[in-house]
Formats: structure tokens, C-alpha cells, sequence
């Protein structure tokens, strides 16, 4: 029996095969570790961690990984807030995840890479979209523009003019477009 799986692209089940059967892979992201876990953030390691025993049971192997963010505005601001370093924000707060992860029988990834140890590569991946013209410096931060990608919004089916109508929050000055994000 082909294993289906559901495109949100598509809005179809799709037979799903992997791009080697004998090495499938499955990158999730992961927690930014600012707080503890909410119901809203198990939900996808939940699912996730289904999907993986699945995958495993089915092809007998899998790689699967899920980072860490361990560098957020969210994080400072706590580390800030309640006088400690970040290290020990994210130390407690990762290690609160994987416990709670652990109770609600999510097995662990196989890799869990922490951005903090690859911060030269995504500098780097900044300078190509930047260099390409998808995101430029602003007030410190650095922004993706999204009207230089055609798909975006297509996923959720959504006008990215009109995502914003009605919204009820003041546009940055520094945007080029109000849908810009860091």
C-alpha cells in the first residue's frame, strides 16, 4: 500500500516517495527557546514525531532533524529582562523542551543543530539573498521583501495585497513593503 501524504500546495493526497528510499530524510523546524511550551508549539512535534515512526517503520531508516533557534529579539529581551545571559535562557528553556517533548512520547530528532553553531553559514545565506535583491539592511535588522518572490502567499491561497487590508498595526518606517519580515 503507497504511503499518501496531504500538499497544502495542491490541496490533493499525493503518493509519497522519498528521494532515495534507502537514506529518506525529514528536516522540521524547531523551538525558538525563549519560554516554556505552549499546547499551539507541541502540535507539530507531535505530528512530526508520528510522521518520523511512520517513515522509520516504512523504509526501515530515516534522518530526521530539528533545529533549535537559540538567537531571537524574543530571547534577549528575556535574558535582558531577568538579568541572566542567554546561554542560560536557552540552556533551561531547550532542556524544558525536550522534557516536555519526552512526556508527551515524542521521540528526539536524530541531529538537533542550534543556530548559534551556524551562525557564519546563515550570515552568508543573508549576503545571497540580499545580493540577489530578496532582502535588504533596514533600522539594524535585515528584511525579506517579499513581492521579489512570485509564489509567496501561494501556499496559503492568499493575495499578499491583500493580506494586509484591514490589518491593524502601523507599517514600520524602514519597510520598503508593509508584508516585509526579518
Amino acid at each position: 500500500m503507497a504511503l499518501h501524504l496531504y500538499n497544502t500546495l495542491t490541496r490533493q493526497l499525493e503518493p509519497f516517495a522519498p528521494l532515495d528510499a534507502a537514506a529518506p530524510t525529514m528536516y522540521v523546524c524547531g523551538p525558538t527557546v525563549y519560554n516554556y511550551v505552549h499546547i499551539g508549539n507541541a502540535r507539530g512535534p507531535v505530528v512530526f514525531g508520528v510522521l518520523a515512526g511512520l517513515l522509520r517503520r516504512r523504509y526501515g531508516a530515516l534522518r530526521y532533524a530539528r533545529n533549535i533557534t537559540d538567537v531571537d529579539d524574543k530571547i534577549n529581551a528575556a535574558a535582558r529582562e531577568q538579568g541572566v545571559r542567554i546561554s542560560a535562557i536557552t540552556d533551561r528553556f531547550a532542556a524544558a523542551y525536550r522534557e516536555d517533548m519526552a512526556a508527551l512520547g515524542v521521540a528526539p530528532p536524530d541531529i538537533e543543530p542550534e543556530a548559534t553553531a551556524h551562525i557564519p553559514q546563515i550570515v552568508a545565506m543573508i549576503g545571497r539573498l540580499i545580493e540577489a535583491g530578496h532582502a535588504y539592511a533596514a533600522d539594524g535588522h535585515v528584511l525579506f521583501a517579499v513581492n521579489t518572490f512570485d509564489g509567496y502567499g501561494r501556499l496559503s491561497r492568499r493575495d499578499p495585497d491583500e493580506m494586509l487590508a484591514g490589518a491593524r498595526f502601523e507599517v514600520a518606517p524602514d519597510k520598503r513593503d508593509a508584508g516585509d519580515f526579518v
